[in-house]
């Protein structure tokens, strides 16, 4: 173990990935029809184990893959998925994504690694699935949808609920005309738990002068973060923290945001972004708010409405209202709740003889057909094989990480914030007016 810690030592932790970086359009196996898709886990938290466990089940059922690596800079976590996965398991992540005999990566590390480690396995040829938030930085954001389109390799973001099926009922109904005119966006989440906080079991024996099973590479898990002396609590409850999360947003307004690209016509970057909250309950030494709202204006017309508090549980429904109707995906609020229909409500007061002619005056509702928990990982490994473009693809993906991380800096810079599209960089003011 201690050799292997002194491999992050010798090969060096860069302190920035994204300056200069050359792209390399690496080209990984061609997996056939009845190949095996070998994946390698980044990261087996209590995500990445989740992660692990899910593709290894697919893999027994299917045969479609199987979890051959993981990597984790805490000894203890990587020995755990290693033996009951029965695979190999790192300390290092560059061990697992220089193998050859690897085609996917799955990266479940902190918020500030994803990035790093995904252009990497991509540049050694692999396919990604990144779970969310995609990544920490709008920089990064953009240099992973560059790297995709230089590599041509598949990368999913790992919001699960967009593989549901309401999201796609819900474009068509809204492209079919059913709403009318689009003008807002409403959704949330809330909870109210000691773990929702993001207060994490501590392993008080853990750390950098561990022994044995107890050790953790801080220096390779700090990163590119500024250096600092090992804190459990940064380890085991990093989302508490700007260096490696941005809170609610990035962690839990990702999987609304995400969904609600692919309910709109086309997935679209904010024109102004603003955010409120702050830490009204849990004032144990966190920086990021516990209470957060977000609105966005977008080019097209139409806005986005966001509130999330981690000390009440009440939820809003999500839905999008337009001119001649609502449409509600998730009554219940939640969006990574299941549902088996959306609904349709029609502006009674105003709808044309033609609106009521097509859809009637009464509520429509539109069945939909519930999915498994893995349907997001099939889908991932479908895409794999066929080259497709994956349900939550970079591109999407990016519009959604620009919206929730200009949340972040407006929060904490106190101000309202837009997007300048040509630049593709934030700007403090308006780059033109809306038509």
């Amino acid at each position: 173990m201690r050799k292997a810690a002194g491999v992050s030592a010798a090969l060096g932790v860069a302190t920035n990935a994204f300056a200069a970086r050359p792209a390399k359009a690496a080209s990984g196996r061609v997996i056939g029809a009845n190949d095996r898709i070998n994946v390698g886990v980044i990261g087996v938290g209590g995500r990445g184990s989740y992660l692990a466990h899910t593709f290894a089940g697919i893999g027994e059922r299917t045969n479609d893959c199987k979890v051959v690596g993981v990597c984790d800079v805490y000894e203890k976590r990587k020995r755990k998925n290693a033996e009951s996965l029965k695979c190999e398991g790192f300390l290092d992540y560059r061990e697992v994504i220089s193998r050859p005999d690897i085609d996917a990566i799955v990266v479940a590390t902190p918020d500030h690694w994803h990035a790093k480690i995904a252009l990497e396995a991509m540049d050694q040829g692999k396919d990604v699935y990144l779970e969310k938030p995609m990544c920490h930085t709008i920089e990064e954001a953009k240099q992973l949808a560059a790297t995709v389109r230089e590599t041509k390799r598949v990368l999913q973001v790992g919001s699960q609920t967009t593989s549901a099926e309401q999201w796609w009922k819900a474009k068509k109904a809204i492209a079919d005309g059913m709403i009318g005119q689009m003008l807002m966006s409403q959704g949330s989440y809330h909870r109210n738990s000691v773990e929702g906080e993001w207060n994490w079991p501590i392993d008080a024996d853990a750390g950098p002068n561990g022994k044995d099973e107890n050790y953790i590479d801080w220096k390779m898990w700090l990163g590119s973060a500024p250096k600092r002396p090992y804190d459990a609590d940064r380890f085991f409850r990093f989302r508490k923290y700007w260096d490696y999360s941005g809170g609610i947003a990035t962690d839990l307004f990702f999987h609304v945001v995400a969904p609600l690209n692919i309910c709109w016509p086309e997935p679209q970057f904010p024109y102004r972004v603003m955010s409120s909250g702050g830490i009204y309950v849990f004032k144990d030494g966190r920086e990021v708010p516990d209470t957060f709202n977000l609105m966005a204006d977008f080019e097209k017309k139409h806005s986005l409405v966001l509130s999330s508090s981690m000390a009440n549980s009440q939820h809003i429904p999500g839905l999008i209202r337009g001119h001649d109707g609502t449409i509600i995906m998730v009554d219940h609020g939640k969006f990574e709740g299941e549902t088996d229909h959306i609904t349709v409500k029609p502006e009674k007061r105003v709808i044309s003889d033609e609106y009521k002619a097509k859809w009637g005056d009464s509520d429509i509702t539109i069945p939909v057909t519930e999915k498994p928990e893995w349907a997001h990982m099939q889908n991932f490994l479908d895409c794999v094989r066929s080259r497709q473009k994956p349900v939550l693809d970079v591109e999407t993906a990016l519009r959604a990480q620009v919206t929730i991380s200009m949340s972040v800096q407006s929060y904490r810079e106190g101000r309202v914030l837009y997007w300048d599209d040509k630049a593709m960089k934030v700007v403090p003011k308006p780059p033109k007016a809306l038509a």
